[in-house]
This record gives structure tokens, C-alpha cells and sequence, in this order.
């Protein structure tokens, strides 16, 4: 289950707090189980999948976001996997892991592996979100986040976008504390 680290210290385990926390910011968090059927379960498994692979995974989540699509306007989807064997995955990293913001969501359901996302509320105070498996986050356009692997690093997220061209980084320059 998805777990809150504020910048004061404290440490939230209980889903219904961190979802009153986030909710502060505009960001959606739900827990979705996931349900291992014989057809995907070697898919969540799998470190690496090639398109023909990705598709079905997409494929098998879809009806989840139908009342998402219809609610804020998503046209585009994709399936972002991460591991250690990802050729120059330090470098694509870099990308997220410094605080930015999106003119779109930032739409994640996490189905494999664990990540964190830290967020920077209006008053410049941070928090580190930590989820997995079966967790949707969704980040209002022009919230100032990052997003970092932790030491499983390992990630697999159904992606949603307003915007067919997805999303662009503008970096804000705020150092992350996390």
C-alpha cells in the first residue's frame, strides 16, 4: 500500500489520510487491486515486453479508466516499463527526477514494482509518496512534482494523456529535499 513521508518527519500508512494529504494538492490517489489472470500475470512478471506485449497489458486495463477518459478528456495512452536492463536508464531518469510541472495530468496506474513520487505544495513544503502495484495516481496539470525509482528499481504504469504528444518536463529548479 502506498505510504506518505512529510517533509516534518511524520510517516502516513493509512490509505483514507494520505488521500485527505494529497487531496490538499488536487491529486488523486485510489487503490485498484489487480486482478492476476492466467493471461496477464506472465506479462506483470515479465522484466521486459515487446509492443505486440505492452498492447495487451494496456488492453486488459482499459475498461478501469473509461469513467477517467470521459471525466478529464484522456486521448492517448501508453505503458512505461523500468528495470535495471533499460539501455541508459540513468539517463532517462534525469528526465523525472527533478521538480517540474505538466500543462496535462499526470495519469499513472502503477500494475508492477514501486516508485516514488515527491510533490512541493504551494507553501514549498514536500512529501514523498511511495506506491505500488494497484495504485492510481493522478496529478492535476501544473502540480510540482518528480518522480525517482526506489531501490527495487523496477515499474511498470498505464499512462493516460489529454494530449496525444504526451507530456513535457517544464523544470521549475526547485531542489527536491527527498
Amino acid at each position: 500500500m502506498a505510504l506518505l513521508q512529510l517533509e516534518a518527519g511524520q510517516t502516513v500508512a493509512i490509505l483514507s489520510d494520505i488521500r485527505l494529504e494529497l487531496s490538499r494538492l488536487g491529486i488523486e490517489l485510489a487503490h485498484w487491486p489487480i486482478e492476476r489472470t492466467p493471461k496477464i500475470a506472465p506479462l506483470l512478471a515479465a522484466e521486459i515486453l515487446n509492443e505486440t506485449q505492452k498492447e495487451e497489458l494496456l488492453c486488459a486495463f482499459d475498461e478501469r479508466f473509461e469513467d477517467q477518459k470521459r471525466r478529464y478528456g484522456y486521448q492517448a495512452r501508453d505503458l512505461v516499463v523500468l528495470h535495471s536492463s533499460v539501455p541508459n536508464l540513468e539517463n532517462l531518469l534525469k528526465i523525472f527526477d527533478k521538480c517540474h510541472t505538466h500543462a496535462d495530468d499526470e495519469v499513472r496506474y502503477i500494475i508492477d514494482g514501486t516508485g516514488r513520487f515527491g510533490f512541493v505544495a504551494p507553501d514549498g513544503k514536500q512529501m514523498l509518496l511511495t506506491v505500488e502495484a494497484g495504485e492510481y495516481i493522478r496529478v492535476p496539470a501544473n502540480t510540482e512534482h518528480w518522480f525517482v525509482l526506489d531501490e527495487n528499481r523496477r515499474i511498470k504504469a498505464v499512462r493516460y494523456f489529454t494530449n496525444k504528444d504526451g507530456w513535457v518536463a517544464n523544470y521549475t529548479g526547485t531542489p527536491a529535499r527527498f
